[in-house]
């Protein structure tokens, strides 16, 4: 009679292929001061989008504003998915 192995109690976990974490910073410092900064003129009501100079309400677009900005500066930022 075979010995019963013992099932383990941890997750299993599928490998990816090989591939390594990168450890490259994603975003830039200066992209992430920019954001920042965006952020602080949101909270303080100041924060205006684009062309039309309308004030931003939401938290995301203060983001995307500032993460644009950081763009525009050259700063590293992943690509925008909307475009």
């Amino acid at each position: 009679m075979p010995a019963k192995r013992k099932k383990s109690s941890r997750k299993k976990t599928s490998k990816k292929s090989g591939r390594k974490k990168s450890s490259k910073r994603k975003y830039s410092r200066g992209s992430g001061r920019e954001v920042e900064h965006e952020m602080h003129e949101f909270k303080r009501g100041e924060a205006h989008s684009g062309r039309s100079g309308r004030k931003v309400k939401s938290r995301k677009q203060a983001i995307a504003i500032g993460l644009s900005k950081a763009r525009k500066k050259g700063e590293r930022v992943p690509p925008n998915p909307n475009e």
